[in-house]
């Protein structure tokens, strides 16, 4: 009897096992074929011109008669 319960056993948790093994997930990671695209659309020349026009108010206050 103890030896009939044991294929029992085996007998039900085999296909537990194999559909278990058959649900197993899977990662992959592949490169895109298009180039990745990075924007660095960054505005320094608002920065520059800031800058610039501070230099050129300093120079005409030291200098009114230069125009």
């Amino acid at each position: 009897m103890n030896m009939i319960l044991k294929y029992a056993v085996v007998a039900s948790l085999a296909p537990m096992v194999l559909f278990a093994a058959g649900c197993k997930t899977t990662v992959r990671i592949e490169p895109s074929d298009k180039p990745i695209i990075i924007n660095l659309n960054v505005n320094i020349q608002q920065e520059i011109r800031v800058r610039l026009d501070k230099d050129i108010e300093d120079l005409l206050a030291d200098n009114p008669d230069v125009f």
